[in-house]
């Protein structure tokens, strides 16, 4: 863990220096940082003397629209609502890796401690995913000093399966300096935020590597999940203290090895999307076809490793990611979250149309008779100990 000193060299914060501030209130704010700092890593293992004791308050989460990230009218109203409902512990926040790392090694964070600063005076969490696939290929999603031939240009275009139509970007994983550069970023942001009581999790996106527009070698792909489990490894060693998440829905053939993996290590296991009635997600194994689908190891690894599936738009509108399921209701979703897929967390996208019925759902007696909101609430074997 970083030493606070460390910390503030990170992100620095550069006093006005057209403000006239008295003495004596100088010196009070000195002693009031210095204070938060001390405490701030002592809250986390405030009941427990193991080291790696993991920071656990299951329940369900709002994940909020990205462009809200910093819009003020649009938070207010978020806000407004997770007080009026306190099933809904904590915000799940995306950002794209370029707008957390603006130039090599040169970090901002101040929009995260904003929204943490404010989620904590409201005694709520915050969950972060580091967006590195994108879904528009207009979106910037890698810092520009990526985009070189040191870093095969960072990223590479993707298409839907028996497409040309470019539909976003994903990071070359499978270069070893752009990992090596994505886990410089993680490590950065363990030694800002693991010791925050209200920073809940630090995630990745979906597996899904996306239909690349130019081919890529087996070779490639290989070195792609190989260096993710590496990104997973290190953010189990840059927040020991907190869940570190990633989001798996395919391939197919490389989930056993993919989920066992994190399991071992203590991630938790998410999934972009629940679709109740998706058949390769829910496909069992067989003895002709090993490879089942992502769902089945909800219930394989329940009680080992934390479980926090997404709820998508999609989610809403169908059962099925093609359309041709049938329309769930919000507390239909629920049930086959909570009794599925065994999730400790879950993460409702705040959809317009939608989410006024999942704030109806979470008030209900079977969301508010605990703090879990009807969700397992027991530590995973996984971790050492949870503390709340």
């Amino acid at each position: 863990m970083k030493t606070n000193n460390q910390l503030l060299a990170i992100n620095s914060i550069t006093p006005n220096t057209n403000t006239k501030v008295k003495p004596a209130h100088i010196l009070m704010a000195s002693l009031l940082l210095i204070i938060s700092m001390v405490l701030i890593p002592l809250n986390v293992l405030a009941t427990t003397t193991d080291p790696t004791a993991i920071k656990w308050h299951p329940g369900h989460y709002y994940t909020t629209i990205k462009w809200g990230n910093n819009d003020s009218s649009y938070l207010s109203q978020v806000y407004s609502e997770i007080a009026a409902t306190p099933a809904i512990r904590g915000i799940q926040m995306r950002y794209f890796w370029s707008e957390l790392e603006k130039s090599k090694g040169v970090y901002d964070f101040s929009s995260i401690d904003k929204r943490l600063a404010e989620l904590s005076a409201r005694n709520k969490r915050l969950v972060i995913q580091v967006q590195t696939k994108s879904f528009e290929p207009t979106w910037n999603l890698v810092p520009n000093y990526l985009k070189t031939v040191a870093y095969e240009n960072g990223q590479f275009a993707f298409s839907s399966y028996g497409e040309t139509t470019i539909k976003g970007y994903n990071i070359k994983l499978w270069n070893s300096q752009v990992r090596d550069r994505l886990i410089a970023l993680f490590e950065a942001m363990g030694a800002r935020y693991n010791s925050h009581p209200n920073f809940e999790g630090i995630g990745m996106i979906e597996s899904a590597m996306g239909q690349p527009i130019e081919p890529i070698s087996s070779t490639q792909a290989d070195e792609f999940y190989a260096n993710m489990i590496q990104v997973n490894q290190k953010m189990r060693l840059f927040f020991p203290n907190t869940m570190t998440i990633q989001e798996v829905n395919y391939p197919r053939p490389i989930l056993n090895s993919l989920v066992t993996q994190l399991k071992d290590m203590g991630a938790t296991l998410s999934s972009p999307d629940t679709f109740p009635d998706e058949k390769d997600l829910n496909i069992k194994a067989t003895q002709y076809n090993p490879n089942q689908g992502i769902y089945n190891y909800y219930s394989d690894f329940s009680g080992m490793m934390a479980m926090a599936p997404t709820v998508m738009r999609k989610n809403y509108e169908n059962t099925r990611n093609d359309g041709t399921g049938t329309v769930p209701t919000v507390s239909e979703i629920l049930a086959f979250a909570r009794d599925t897929l065994h999730a400790n967390y879950i993460f409702w996208s705040r959809i317009p149309g939608y989410y006024n019925q999942v704030l109806e759902v979470l008030n209900l007696a079977g969301q508010t008779s605990d703090p879990a909101g009807g969700l397992s609430s027991v530590c995973p074997t996984a971790y050492s100990s949870c503390v709340d």
